[in-house]
């Protein structure tokens, strides 16, 4: 039914008292865009929006609540490896320890085969490649308990008080962080410009060493892949313990945004929500600038 027929046919049963039937609600406005706070409506369990400039929060739910991320430690294993300087072009072997003995998981990364270090770095930033981020921790000097000793340190220094670190995959549900701790994470993992780099190249193939065998592999963030996004650093995450997350830095409303999304259970939630979040900041742009320069201004000091 055309939609000048329609208001017709509505207006008709209106003047003969008879109830008009609704009409369907598109898609999109079946889920709300914001609560009766005016906050965005989000289904993540845990959240936060902030802004890394100023280091405001301008959004957030449950953002103190411990809780497993899954891979999005592999952003921590990035800057481990590359605080420590080592060869991005040595050649590290794939070893019967790089199979994942605790959520048996499957890689296409054959035992036995050598990969640059750098290789390794985008696979497991990209692609969540678990074998890549074993293989990463096992080579760094004192083997994988000293890799995840120098993780925890590093979060500790950041002030991460919420963050403890078990391997260098996070395939344990140990692995653990907050949204708030995971907001200061990715705003220092965005300095680097490999991880803006490695965590935002939508696909990349493989030759396999000593092979003619090709292997391609796709970003596990599908809004890096096909959509208008301006996306400078992204990390995804998924075991049963932790639900789906996702991590981003972007640019909204011309300015960065690091958004936390933790447990996200439904198959599309994360990045609904990420788009709920993108359109609430959107909307909001002149609140946010204005949020940004009195922040900017508390920080000046007052002339004597």
């Amino acid at each position: 039914m055309n939609r000048l027929p329609a208001m017709l046919v509505l207006a008709m049963l209106s003047m003969a008292g008879v109830a008009a039937p609704a009409l369907a609600a598109h898609p999109r406005d079946r889920v709300a865009e914001v609560s009766r706070d005016a906050s965005p409506f989000v289904r993540s369990s845990g959240v936060v929006v902030l802004d890394p400039t100023t280091g405001e929060t301008l959004f957030a739910k449950n953002a103190d609540q411990q809780a497993p991320i899954a891979s999005i430690t592999k952003l921590m294993t990035a800057m481990v490896v590359l605080d420590a300087k080592l060869p991005l072009d040595e050649a590290i072997e794939i070893t019967t320890d790089d199979i994942d003995h605790v959520k048996n998981t499957t890689s296409r990364l054959p035992v036995g085969s050598y990969f640059r270090r750098e290789d390794l770095l985008r696979l497991a930033l990209m692609a969540s490649e678990n074998r890549a981020a074993s293989a990463l921790g096992r080579n760094y000097p004192g083997g994988l308990p000293a890799f995840v000793a120098a993780m925890n340190e590093k979060a500790k220094a950041l002030g991460l008080a919420q963050t403890h670190y078990v391997d260098s995959s996070g395939l344990s549900p140990e692995n653990v962080s907050s949204p708030a701790d995971l907001g200061k994470l990715v705003a220092a993992a965005s300095q680097y410009e490999l991880i803006r780099e490695y965590t935002t190249t939508p696909a990349v193939t493989v030759q396999l060493p000593n092979s003619k065998r090709k292997l391609s592999f796709i970003n596990t963030n599908g809004l890096v892949r096909h959509s208008d996004w301006k996306i400078g650093l992204s990390k995804t995450g998924y075991i049963n313990e932790a639900g789906k997350c996702l991590v981003m830095q972007a640019m909204i409303a011309n300015q960065p945004i690091v958004i936390v999304l933790l447990d996200s259970w439904g198959r599309l939630t994360r990045v609904a929500d990420a788009n709920r979040i993108r359109r609430w900041l959107e909307r909001n742009s002149s609140r946010l600038l204005a949020a940004r320069t009195a922040t900017a201004a508390a920080a000046t000091p007052t002339p004597e």
